[in-house]
């Protein structure tokens, strides 16, 4: 006779995973870390990424819960009236960035050595992979650091030596006090998405600089010490071949403040930890970065890094999610059953876990293309501008998608502030919007086909990656997803379906190549279900849980 489980009542029936260590409770992420990290670098940052687990799940989880419930205050005027601007920022904020900047050198790895006790600069992944737990707990100020680092990265390769020789080692100090953190002004009230529309102006000024006249409109971390900025010199053509780029500092070199004002901060949906405002140019001053006659071109090297971090903080905050979910699944119980043994909650588990996978997946791939393109591998530049908006594009949208669910699999408590889940729900929105919204990053992965032969690159890597046995689905399917993206070419209707599909299944090659490499039968099983659930065709009406079997096996605990 069958006998159900007692159910617990009360405070014992709410799952709670507060003080959870995330790198620990995630055996799979240090698998595929130790595979793509050169093996030294990886056993050094194992216990750091070891101490960051544990603050991403307790510590720092509150920190970031305690910076979203309090955000940051402008104040215009000091006590005494004098003209003075400042952003109050709440202890918890600075808190993280001390973490980020300070003990975890986010913003400084990836350009100098002795980060984290490291003797040489490390490669992005090393980067990605800490912003990937980081992000797990705190996704607004992500945004600040990986600014810091785009922009720093851009000033080094476009911006005069004598500038770089000035700024580099505040923007890529370990030292609150002597930290530059960096940020990007590019939006306008009549110029979002359509850069050619900029209308802030630019003037030639005293000792090589140019005064900026204008006002834009959405700047994240507004007080920072250096922002590059988008505007159209004086004479300039109209379009996006007539904007500059310019690096605007807050201070000028003889400490006095710059020309410009932060009218006011957003009220916003969430990363709310974090201060966006708008700003008035009036007469600042900033130097000229590389060519004038390229400014876009050259922000764009700064946006396409920023692209690639919004992919990796959605990965991370989808991995988060799914964590949360798998907690609560095997520790609550309804209908005298672990929820986790319902069939219908299996299901949406493992669309949940299939969509992180793929993510997680794509950022290695995307963050160790990129250490190839700045090694100047043949190729590899190709490869990396379509991987790049791909996992902005789907990942960014995933998030959404599987923060909702993650929600509604704690229920009622799920919709309460003081779980994680609210604003996981809130900050996931955000990815589809900054640096580019969907249709225009979709539009990026065509672009990248047409101008750098990225469409070829890219089915050049997942033939290879193809040779592992397990999926011989996917290189059929990959033909098929270049022949749409080719065809939307001329039908850019089509451009989001074709943009999926080449992500999908790029994602599922991926996958089964990690597989056979670390020796992980599930992570083969997870690469079939992407195929079967997100590229091939299926009947909705044929009634069919051929997947029923494997569903267990793949939401194991997380809770040791």
């Amino acid at each position: 006779m069958h006998i159900r489980p007692t159910t617990p009542s009360g405070a014992a029936a709410v799952p709670d995973s507060q003080g959870l260590n995330l790198w620990r409770s995630d055996p799979v992420l240090a698998k595929l870390a130790g595979f793509y990290l050169p093996s030294g670098l990886f056993s050094h940052l194992s216990r750091h990424l070891d101490r960051l687990g544990g603050l991403a799940g307790g510590t720092l989880d509150e920190l970031a819960g305690t910076a979203d419930r309090n955000p940051p205050v402008l104040h215009h005027r000091s006590r005494t009236g004098a003209d003075a601007q400042r952003i109050e920022k709440h202890p918890a904020y600075q808190e993280m960035e001390r973490l980020a900047f300070g003990e975890f050198g986010l913003a400084a790895l990836s350009h100098r050595a002795g980060v984290l006790g490291w003797d040489a600069p490390m490669p992005p992944l090393a980067k990605y992979l800490i912003t990937y737990l980081f992000v797990q707990a705190e996704f607004g100020l992500m945004c600040p650091v990986s600014m810091t680092d785009s922009l720093t990265r851009t000033l080094r390769k476009y911006g005069d030596p004598a500038l770089v020789a000035r700024y580099l080692p505040a923007l890529t100090s370990q030292d609150m006090d002597e930290l530059c953190q960096g940020a990007m002004f590019m939006t306008e009230q009549g110029a979002g998405s359509d850069v050619g529309a900029t209308d802030v102006r630019a003037a030639p000024g005293p000792d090589g600089m140019w005064k900026l006249n204008g006002d834009k409109w959405f700047c994240s971390n507004p007080d920072a010490g250096l922002a590059m900025v988008l505007a159209r010199p004086e004479g300039a053509p109209p379009g996006i071949k007539g904007v500059g780029l310019f690096l605007l500092p807050r201070l000028l070199p003889d400490g006095t403040a710059n020309a410009y004002r932060i009218l006011r901060l957003k009220d916003k949906l969430g990363t709310r930890s974090m201060a966006s405002g708008e700003i008035r140019l009036e007469g600042a001053l900033a130097w000229p970065v590389g060519d004038l006659g390229a400014g876009f071109r050259q922000m764009a090297d700064m946006i396409n890094n920023s692209r690639l971090s919004n992919g990796v903080r959605a990965a991370g905050l989808m991995r988060r999610a799914v964590t949360e979910a798998l907690y609560i699944a095997h520790r609550r119980t309804a209908f005298g059953r672990r929820l986790v043994e319902l069939p219908l909650m299996r299901r949406q588990l493992a669309k949940m876990l299939i969509r992180a996978e793929q993510a997680r997946t794509m950022m290695f791939q995307t963050a160790e293309t990129l250490r190839r393109a700045d090694a100047g591998e043949a190729g590899a530049y190709a490869l990396l501008r379509i991987l790049t908006p791909l996992i902005k594009f789907r990942a960014c949208r995933d998030a959404r998608q599987v923060t909702g669910d993650a929600m509604e699999v704690r229920g009622g408590c799920g919709y309460i502030e003081e779980f994680s889940d609210a604003r996981l729900l809130r900050d996931a929105h955000l990815g589809s919007i900054w640096e580019g919204t969907s249709n225009i990053v979709a539009l990026d992965v065509l672009r990248a086909a047409g101008r750098e032969g990225s469409l070829d690159a890219l089915a050049a890597h997942v033939k290879n990656l193809c040779q592992a046995p397990g999926l011989p689905e996917a290189w059929p399917a990959m033909q098929r997803a270049v022949a749409l993206a080719e065809a939307a070419s001329a039908e850019p209707a089509l451009t989001r379906q074709a943009a999926s599909a080449l992500y999908h299944v790029t994602s599922a090659a991926a996958m089964a190549w990690e597989a056979e490499r670390i020796g992980d039968p599930a992570r083969l099983r997870l690469a079939r279900l992407v195929l079967r659930h997100r590229v091939l065709p299926r009947d909705p009406l044929e009634a069919d849980d051929a997947d029923g079997a494997d569903l267990a096996e793949l939401l194991g605990d997380v809770g040791g």
